[in-house]
């Protein structure tokens, strides 16, 4: 028998009051109020976040206040950098790359819920792991829906609502996001 996490983990419907996710989300609540609360020590923020998400390449930086749904499953590369009050339900695996900059408020999601109201009110959901490529910048209060891929150079502008991928080296903005601009 497949355990709930593994599930979750798999983008399969899942049950997420099983008592296993249950811990770990409490887990990660504990850190995240231990990094929202701390004081600005590069070094203990540093041990925090090494401890909370699935792996850290580097050195990297999020102003609290951060949130997350277990962290364990967010993965970032060097010199990542998060402002405030960014958000990241990550019940799948949320990757991303090196020297990316995520403005005040980014939302990313991997969550989402199945369409028929039965397996909804049933307490079910699902996830959609999402990555974001290297030397990628989104603007604040953008939102990153469950599956997409944020290509590598480009530039998701403030307040988007990305629910499709986004190509290598593009500016993207609006409701929903649509390529605006090609970078060199």
């Amino acid at each position: 028998m497949t355990s709930e996490k593994a599930k979750m983990l798999n983008g399969e419907l899942y049950d997420a009051s099983d008592t296993e996710l249950v811990g770990e989300r409490k887990r990660a609540g504990e850190l995240t109020r231990q990094y929202n609360q701390s004081e600005d020590d590069g070094e203990q923020r540093q041990r925090l976040l090494e401890e909370l998400f699935g792996s850290i390449e580097g050195e990297c930086y999020v102003e609290p206040p951060f949130r997350c749904d277990y962290g364990s499953n967010i993965h970032v590369g060097e010199r990542f950098y998060a402002n405030f009050d960014c958000v990241v339900l990550d019940v799948c695996r949320v990757e991303i790359g090196r020297d990316c900059l995520l403005g005040p408020g980014v939302h990313i999601y991997t969550a989402t819920h199945p369409l028929p109201a039965e397996e909804r009110t049933a307490g079910l959901e699902y996830g959609k792991p999402v990555t974001i490529g290297d030397d990628v910048w989104i603007g604040g209060r953008a939102v990153l829906n469950p599956g997409v891929t944020v290509g590598s150079g480009s530039v998701v502008a403030s307040g988007a609502i990305v629910t499709d991928d986004v190509p290598d080296r593009v500016v993207v903005q609006g409701n929903p996001a649509v390529v605006v601009k090609e970078l060199e």
